[in-house]
């Protein structure tokens, strides 16, 4: 990277010289760069002015949390229609700093104000709201009402036509790492979920190189509770959580369409997977261990070199250094995916595993790295937060 780049990048995402020195550390090819932002001086000067519909949400909720620290993007809209007239301050109390304008119902929205749109509203609601939305506006769908190329499959797996089919032709798949060209240019984003975020990182570049089969991929994926939504719901109290592992759609969780669809795409085939998740006694965090058969003449070596060749030039997708497993724990509130291969003891098999911060990679902090891309910024502003540990 030249100097002039790197200065360059550094105007861009507000990052400070410190006593006339870059200061960058390199660990395993990246590079890091240690910014301080001052929310207040950037205030004025954000440019970008965003509405977060179902602010309310958990995803909601970070993506406010993400933007505190966005030198481009500010909020001058949240909807949220249960708490109409209220401060997310009043929902949410660990964003008291945040200077924000009062929750609205959605039929009360002034978007004249507003320049792009986060929507995560819960799926059903979403296809109506957005097709009645000014086309002026840039838009990343958190919901499943998007993500799905073949309508056909929406009305089976969500049960419900589809109400915005002329959108879906325009909408376009954001999982950022694989399909940046695409995302750059498009007006909808369908932000991915987040098992499948899990998993197709992982493994789209794995049959894009023809290392892995299709047959025979089993995905075993563990998810925190707030996966499940803030709403209140008998299976997600405290007493029905605490001190178990609950195993739920099996066969026919929702997210097994999209996994495919991601899958059969890279594999120019079509992929069918047996995928069981799990939801665990803790808030936040997903692992994804996934089960594959290699190609003929494939080792596990040359899965990593694949995988190295895919991310080593990525910000938030890192493979782990050989034998040591990914943990949950390590990736807590960032944006950040780990991954690492390991051989199975049946031959000519590999057990890959994936992890995630659920909120974050999984929801709100890709739907922010999208939003980076289809505005121009890089795509990491906003989002160089180290993960949370302990």
């Amino acid at each position: 990277m030249s100097s002039a780049t790197l200065s360059s990048n550094f105007l861009q995402t507000g990052c400070q010289w410190k006593d006339g020195v870059k200061n960058l550390e390199r660990n395993a090819g990246k590079v890091f760069v240690k910014c301080s932002v001052n929310s207040k001086t950037h205030k004025a000067e954000k440019e970008v002015r965003l509405g977060v519909l179902g602010a309310s949400g958990y995803t909601g909720s970070e993506i406010v949390r993400l933007l505190a620290n966005h030198p481009h993007f500010g909020i001058t809209l949240m909807t949220a229609d249960r708490k109409a007239g209220q401060s997310i301050a009043s929902v949410f109390p660990h964003l008291i700093s945040q200077n924000l304008p009062r929750m609205v119902a959605i039929k009360d929205a002034d978007f004249s104000d507003v320049d792009a749109v986060f929507c995560c509203l819960p799926h059903g609601t979403t296809q109506e709201i957005i097709k009645g939305l000014p086309r002026s506006l840039k838009i990343v769908d958190l919901s499943a009402d998007f993500r799905l190329q073949d309508i056909s499959e929406y009305e089976e797996w969500y049960g419900q036509a589809h109400r915005a089919r002329d959108l879906q032709k325009e909408a376009v798949y954001g999982l950022t790492e694989i399909l940046r060209e695409e995302i750059k240019s498009a007006r909808l984003v369908a932000n991915p979920g987040c098992y499948p975020t899990s998993i197709q990182l992982p493994l789209v570049p794995l049959f894009k190189a023809n290392l892995i089969q299709s047959k025979s991929i089993i995905i075993d994926s563990k998810s925190g509770v707030s996966g499940a939504g803030r709403g209140a719901k008998e299976a997600n109290l405290y007493t029905e959580i605490a001190e178990g592992i609950y195993s739920y759609g099996i066969t026919r969780h929702r997210h097994v369409p999209e996994i495919e669809q991601g899958l059969s795409s890279a594999a120019n085939s079509k992929v069918t997977v047996s995928f069981t998740p799990h939801l665990m006694p803790m808030s936040r965090g997903m692992q994804s261990t996934i089960y594959v058969e290699m190609a003929p003449g494939v080792e596990i070596k040359d899965l990593r070199q694949q995988l190295r060749l895919s991310y080593e030039d990525e910000e938030f997708v890192v493979l782990l250094e050989e034998g040591v497993v990914p943990r949950t724990h390590n990736t807590r509130g960032s944006n950040y995916c780990f991954i690492n291969v390991f051989p199975d003891r049946i031959p000519g098999r590999a057990i890959i595993i994936s992890v995630i911060d659920n909120l974050v990679k999984g929801a709100s902090g890709q739907a922010l790295q999208n939003l980076n891309v289809m505005m121009g910024f890089p795509e990491s502003t906003g989002l160089l937060y180290q993960p949370l540990f302990p």
